[in-house]
């Protein structure tokens, strides 16, 4: 289970830095010349699909999600939607439909991991 607290770690340290990128974008909307950013997660996902295998055809086992140690999270400029605005390349609508998304991520990963340490607090105290 310490391998998805360190999933769910990674998850909310994603997610509140997207939180920043989006509020940054958000703010920039008007900025004649901003360069729209977006956080990209570096190769976390694609190390935990490569560690799930497949017993049976029918079943798909929670396998060891190992996170590599080089995984990244980080900040990129994103090109392309040349003056979407009028100003830059943000689209309002989509930086509000991410900020959901990012929202909802979030309150998951912390409701999963507060639960986790919620369950190991019931199994110290024997259960009550």
């Amino acid at each position: 289970m310490s391998n998805n607290i360190n999933l769910l770690e990674k998850v909310l340290d994603y997610s509140a830095l997207k939180q920043k990128v989006i509020g940054k974008n958000i703010a920039n909307a008007t900025t004649v010349g901003y360069k729209r950013e977006d956080v990209e997660f570096d190769n976390v996902f694609d190390s935990v699909n490569n560690k799930l295998k497949i017993s049976e055809k029918k079943h798909i086992p929670s396998g060891d999600h190992v996170i590599s140690p080089n995984s990244e999270i980080k900040v990129v400029e994103k090109g392309g939607k040349e003056n979407v605005s009028g100003f830059n390349n943000v689209d309002i609508n989509q930086e509000m439909a991410e900020l959901a998304q990012n929202n909802l991520m979030f309150r998951f990963s912390a409701k999963r991991m507060t639960q986790y340490f919620q369950d190991m607090q019931a199994v110290i105290r024997g259960g009550k």
